[in-house]
Parts: C-alpha cells; structure tokens; sequence
C-alpha cells in the first residue's frame, strides 16, 4: 500500500464535500414526505451503490464476505445498526434545541469519540501517547473540535440576532434538558461508523489480499466493509421509514399521490367526504377530491433526486475508504478528517448560498475561525500521520543496522 497521508487528505476532502453537498437534491423534489424520499434514497445509499461500486471494483466480493470471520460481520453490521440511530436522534435534537446548539454537540461528541474510541478498544492508545506523531495527530483533534466550537458559536451568533418571533420560528419545541439528552445520544451513536470500519478491518485484509492476488489496487479493499456497516444503517432507517409510513398513510406518494398540506392527515377513501382521525383528532379528506395527482414528469425528478442524495451520500464513504488506506499506521485518525471536511464545505455551501447574509461582523468572525480552525485541523493531522511514518521507517533503518551487525 503506498502510504500517503497528504492525498489521503485531499480523498477526505473530496468524501466531506460529498457528505455536505449531498442533501443538496432534495431541494429539488416535490410534494414527498420526508420519510418518502429517505427511503429512496437510503435504498440507493447504503444498498445499491455499496453494492455495485464494490462488485465493479473488488473482485469476488461475495467470497470475500463469505470468508470473512462472522465475529467482524456481525459487529460490523451491529455497529451499523446503532450509527442508524444516531443519524435519526440527530433531527431530534435540533428540533430541541435548534441547529446552532444541536448540531455542535452532536458533531463533536461523534468526533472525539469516532476517533478516540477504536485505538482504545484495540489498545493502541498507550503507544500512541507515547509517540510525537499522536500527539500531533491528537493535537488535530483538538483543532477539529475547536473548530467545531466556533462553527457553533456563529450559529448561536446569528441566532441571537433574530427577531423574537424569528426564533420562535426556528425553535418551536425548545427543550434544552431532553434536546441534550438526546444530542448526547446522538453524537455517541453517530460514531459507530467509525466503530463498524474498524470491526470489519478482516474484511478489508481478505479483500486486500484478493485485490492484489488479481493485479488491483488495494486502495479499494475498504468497500465490502461498508457493504455490512451500511446495511446495519439501512435497517434502522428501513424500520423507522415503514413505520412513519403506515402512521402518516404516506406509502401512497410513490404511486403519485402527493404528501398532505398544511399538517393534515390524508385518507384516500371512495367518498370524498371528510373523516376523523382517533389518534390525531385531524380531518382527513379524501386527497383525490382535494388534489390531482403529480405528473409523471414531476414523479420521475423525485426519483432522481432523491436517488442523486443516495449516491452522492454513498461517495463520502467511498472517498473516506480510499482516504483511510493512505494514512498509514494511524488511520483511526481517519475519522477527524471527515468530520472536519464535512464542517469545512458545509461551511462553504452555506456561503454560497448567503446563508450568513445579513448578519453581524462578529457572526462572520466566527465563521471564518470555524473555516480556520477546520482546514488547520485536516493538515495538523495529516502532518502527523506523515510524521509517524517517518517513525516507523527510521525504526525500521535502525533494526536492520542491528542486525548487520
């Protein structure tokens, strides 16, 4: 494997502006409830494309899964399961407590422990204690997190800065003790992605070897990994989705009939006739007396939409997987990357699209130490993983001047 750590920053980057940019097509569908088009584009997401990239990339790769040991498998799609539920909570918590506060906690706490937890179980961390390059490399860490800080500071920032009735707006459900609650929740089931990659490292080795035996490259020996952990999410988000599905009567937008306004509860029934709902004490109309079905047109874009987020979402992981096989001894250092390259361009997008328009010099202050402070953290870290290879090659000169001898 050649080892790399700058380009594996640059692939880390190229993973986060993937992860920032992703939602960005769901802008474009229309009239689809919310867990309508995540289910498409979860399908595509940690179904279709795991699949097909690595079928195209990795030779036997249901034989590399077969031989894999059912110890990884099963954690690796455990840990997926558990990252699932962390990426639900993490809506909840900003709608308690608003994206400003929210979406820093969630962040950070899913950071330190996506990169901190897996050298810990595998009992790694003492050497890296031990040697200058973690410490440089931890030192990112900090750099990340504080970036963080101040990302959300500028969210707090700006907030501070509405109208009363804006933020009640913003934050309808404030509710700082459960919205803590459940971001703590959240930022702690996020990293078990991190988790899951590092469990299905004997999947990565056999398709490595299997790579390699057929003259490829192993920088693709990650991909069947992501096939368990993103099936573990898969099911998470699939259970959720089918649920919201049955209680909203939503599973019908796929066939062209469009979500409910104005927060009504649909029924289609043969009269069109109004009807109480028990459970939300609502009306409830017949929808093909009130609105026509969407066009097949409109119906085809809400497909590729949704299926673009999925694809697009799945190459954060696809570049993250690439990226990770260039950091050398101390990929685990690989989590903070994408982390901090997902803040950096979703800093960026947010400029592009004003997002920050309007607001107060010191908003912007924030904004750009947030920028700061990120793009430091992606070189301090890659310096470090430099750094220990070095390390690790003049230990290696000195072993074998000992043993000339």
């Amino acid at each position: 494997m050649d080892f790399n750590p700058f380009l594996g920053v640059v692939y880390h980057w190229l993973g986060g502006l993937a992860s920032a940019s992703c939602y960005l097509p769901f802008r474009g569908i229309k009239r689809w409830s919310w867990e309508t088009y995540w289910l498409v584009q979860g399908t595509f997401s940690w179904i279709l494309a795991p699949i097909l990239i690595a079928g195209l990339l990795v030779p036997h790769v249901t034989a590399i899964l077969h031989a894999a040991p059912s110890e990884s498998i099963f954690f690796a799609y455990f840990w997926g399961c558990l990252w699932g539920v962390g990426g639900l909570t993490c809506g909840l918590s900003i709608r308690y407590l608003g994206f400003a506060l929210g979406y820093p906690i969630v962040l950070g706490l899913c950071t330190v422990f996506g990169t901190l937890m897996p050298p810990i179980f595998n009992h790694t961390m003492g050497a890296i204690l031990r040697e200058n390059s973690g410490h440089i490399i931890l030192g990112g860490l900090g750099i990340c997190v504080l970036g963080i800080l101040f990302s959300g500071f500028a969210g707090r920032s700006k907030e501070n800065e509405l109208t009363e009735g804006e933020k009640q707006e913003t934050v309808r459900e404030f509710q700082y003790g459960k919205g803590l609650a459940v971001a703590v929740l959240s930022g702690i089931m996020s990293a078990c992605f991190a988790y899951g990659l590092a469990a299905g490292k004997p999947i990565g080795e056999i398709a490595k070897l299997e790579l390699l035996s057929h003259g490829g490259s192993d920088i693709w020996q990650n991909l069947p990994v992501l096939i368990v952990v993103m099936l573990g999410g898969f099911t998470t988000n699939f259970i959720w989705c089918v649920i919201l599905l049955a209680k909203n009567h939503s599973a019908n937008q796929y066939f062209g009939v469009p979500a409910r306004e104005s927060g009504q509860n649909i029924l289609v029934t043969k009269a069109s006739t109004p009807m109480m709902s028990e459970e939300a004490g609502e009306a409830r109309f017949d929808l093909s007396a009130r609105a026509p079905r969407l066009a097949g047109g409109t119906m085809l874009f809400n497909y590729a939409f949704a299926a673009l987020a999925g694809v697009t979402w799945y190459f954060q992981f696809f570049f993250y997987s690439m990226g990770q096989t260039k950091m050398g001894k101390y990929d685990f250092s690989s989590w903070t990357l994408h982390m901090a390259s997902i803040m950096i361009f979703a800093t960026i997008i947010g400029i592009m699209l004003h997002e920050w328009r309007g607001t107060s010099s010191r908003t912007k202050l924030f904004v750009a130490g947030g920028l700061f402070f990120l793009v430091l953290s992606t070189v301090v870290v890659g310096y470090g993983n430099y750094v220990k290879g070095n390390e690790d090659g003049a230990g290696a000169a000195s072993a074998a001047v000992v043993r000339d001898r």
